[in-house]
């Protein structure tokens, strides 16, 4: 039997909530009967705090998960986390020099500190080595620390290290076409494959069907999903809604599904604000279905200057059939907006047109309709994991079968 192993620096345990790529694609694996591991830190991002290794039910799952130590970190972007991945490298480094020499290893992107060790591993033992690109570091970074000349000076070493992880790739997959062209100006051996993040929409859609009405009927709900930090401008939301308050619309309900470093400004600013904002935390996945099932109109408040392209929520909005009111500046989604006449698409920093999105949405809802089909249209044509992430299993099926 094969083994692949799949390294994945911010991966969800079976444990938690989430909708992972990686452990859909471990059941797929193991379903088409090749050994899996999935190896991963035992540091949760999202919570900042150290996971208990025994995971219930662990011993019961198809393939096997293993996490290794790592320090922690208290801020998304500081020193500390820097040296807690360093950490994590070198005890994923000392991790394979003790397992069987796997057939291929699928890593996602970032972290960096991963794609370096696993770059050098698969070099050293003539392996097959597959980047999954989720993100783009360190340009997710600078948005954060965006200091003219000093920021390119601190993150030039990360982007040597980028580079020469996309080089090293034997194919390049990425949740976007965007991730995917970066990948690509350093690695010139294959067209790469882009696949979108998605959902089981079979799985979605019978949640989706049976959940409970949460929603008066005079409400209106805008909703929110997603990390609050520094990409994602909830402010403007906020500001918005209140202009559309002061012209008397008082049934507009913001629902805000999530969790991250400016939870607590962004609920300051609401009540500042005097907006009705109900911030409800992160919910297990199904439970968020349920409040998609209820609301009427999505946000996607992308910041000024963010390196997002394809994400989660984008998926998890389509297959709810929401209209999207957006401000990424993004081609790709901007686009995928337009041709699917799913929402808007208004300037990343401009409140009035915003507001008006909303107003258009909240008053017509023969419009909002029309959008929900096409929003549901580019789900069940882009997003559904039941068809995408084949796409992914015969590509490195592909690799295998002629070895």
């Amino acid at each position: 039997m094969k083994k692949i192993l799949i390294i994945d620096h911010f991966s969800q345990p079976p444990n938690e909530p989430g909708n992972n790529r990686f452990i859909y694609l471990a059941k797929l694996l193991c379903e088409k009967n090749y050994e899996i591991e999935i190896v991963t830190t035992d540091f949760s991002h999202k919570n900042k705090k150290t996971r208990d290794k025994y995971i219930p039910g662990i011993e019961k799952l198809s393939y096997k998960y293993t996490m290794l130590p790592e320090p922690g970190y208290t801020k998304n972007v500081c020193i500390k986390r820097f040296y807690s991945h360093y950490i994590f490298g070198k005890n994923l480094a000392k991790y394979l020099t003790t397992i069987t020499k796997p057939d291929l290893v699928y890593i996602a992107i970032p972290s960096l500190d991963v794609g370096r060790i696993a770059r050098k591993y698969c070099k050293k033992n003539g392996i097959p080595f597959f980047v999954d690109i989720q993100d783009l570091w360190p340009e997710a970074f600078k948005l954060v620390l965006n200091i003219r000349i000093i920021s390119d000076v601190i993150f030039f070493p990360l982007i040597i290290a980028e580079n020469r992880i996309f080089e090293a790739a034997d194919e390049i997959i990425a949740v976007s076409d965007t991730y995917l062209k970066r990948g690509l100006k350093n690695n010139l051996k294959n067209n790469g494959l882009v696949v979108y993040l998605g959902t089981d929409l079979k799985e979605f859609d019978n949640t989706y069907n049976n959940s409970h009405v949460i929603k008066k009927d005079d409400e209106i709900w805008l909703v929110y999903v997603g990390t609050l930090g520094h990409s994602y401008n909830i402010k403007i939301v906020i500001d918005a809604i209140s202009k559309l308050v002061l012209s008397g619309f008082n049934n507009i309900k913001f629902k805000v599904l999530g969790d991250g470093p400016l939870l607590e400004e962004f609920k300051n600013y609401s009540k500042l604000k005097k907006v009705d904002v109900d911030f409800l935390g992160r919910k297990d996945y199904k439970e968020m279905i349920t409040y998609l099932a209820n609301a009427d109109i999505a946000v996607n408040p992308i910041s000024k200057g963010a390196a997002q392209s394809i994400i989660n929520k984008h998926s998890d909005y389509a297959a709810s059939g929401l209209p999207v009111v957006s401000t990424q500046e993004n081609y790709e989604y901007r686009n995928l907006i337009d041709n699917y006449t799913c929402g808007f698409n208004c300037n990343v920093e401009d409140t009035a047109q915003v507001a008006e999105a909303i107003k258009k949405l909240v008053l017509d809802e023969n419009l909002r309709n029309k959008m929900k089909i096409g929003s549901r249209k580019m789900a069940e044509e882009l997003f559904d994991r039941n068809s995408s992430n084949a796409r992914i299993i015969n590509l490195i099926e592909s690799y295998l079968e002629t070895e």
